[in-house]
């Protein structure tokens, strides 16, 4: 006969994380979206919601039209004159399918550009690029932090294009006379931030000129690198360009070595 043993007693199944608490922490340090709720296999509906939110608005801030009267005002009160002027791309559809339309400024361009040329140490643009939104928001108090660092400087007055690429800046240096050219621009939207502006400096910009020749500080916003340290980066570079006359993979920034090196 066979002996009965007592069922085997399973342990209780271990309560689920709490999620909240295993992420809220971390969510303070980044705008990624890290820890989202889930519904079985998907997403669940508030944080799905919220990233086709995000999305229309990157694509809406693609095609928002620059306002070069209010960019024209706004800039007004930084310092040095304001001109406006387009690039060869007669609408955003035409920028968005043609982006070597971007890189040349508009037939007119020269005319309303060749009154301001002279010897000038650098020239600042202002192009909607890819967010309109972005440069509408933060060129003017970048602008306004980065002028005073450079005293002494010949600053040519301040270009915006309208429909513009980074390359338009070598374009609109070369009508001016600069040395070099400072482009600040709308960077492509992405999830988290619809209005990254981004900064492009060369030194001596022509026809040729490559991205390899460029230096590149990106994702300036209050969410990004803030204006003040923005506009510190950006007066380091120009002095280092200056002096020794060159930009690019050959120009190192480094405003953050001092902090890398404990000093």
């Amino acid at each position: 006969m066979k002996r009965k043993h007592p069922p085997t007693k399973r342990a209780a199944p271990a309560a689920p994380p709490a999620s909240a608490d295993l992420w809220s922490s971390l969510r303070g340090f980044t705008p990624a979206r890290i820890g989202l709720a889930r519904a079985g296999a998907s997403l669940a509906t508030a944080p799905s919601l919220d990233l086709r939110l995000a999305h229309a608005r990157a694509r809406d801030a693609v095609h928002e039209p620059l306002d070069a009267a209010r960019l024209v005002a706004d800039l007004a009160t930084v310092g040095p004159a304001v001109v406006a002027v387009a690039s060869a791309a007669e609408d955003r559809a035409h920028y968005l399918m043609r982006p070597d339309l971007g890189r040349r400024l508009a037939p007119d361009a020269a005319a309303t550009l060749a009154p301001h040329a002279g010897a000038y140490d650098i020239a600042l643009v202002i192009a909607d690029g890819l967010s309109a939104r972005a440069v509408q928001t933060h060129a003017a108090p970048v602008l306004a932090a980065v002028l005073p660092q450079l005293a002494g400087w010949r600053i040519a007055p301040l270009v915006i294009v309208r429909h513009g690429r980074v390359a338009v800046g070598d374009a609109v240096a070369a009508a001016l006379g600069a040395q070099c050219v400072a482009i600040l621009i709308g960077e492509r939207p992405g999830l988290s931030a619809p209005d990254s502006m981004g900064a492009y400096l060369t030194w001596q910009p022509g026809p040729q000129t490559t991205d390899a020749e460029r230096n590149c500080i990106s994702n300036i916003r209050p969410g990004g690198i803030g204006y003040a340290d923005a506009a510190q980066k950006l007066a380091h570079l120009l002095r280092a360009m200056r002096a020794r006359q060159i930009s690019g993979v050959r120009l190192k920034d480094e405003t953050e070595r001092p902090l890398i090196e404990g000093t």
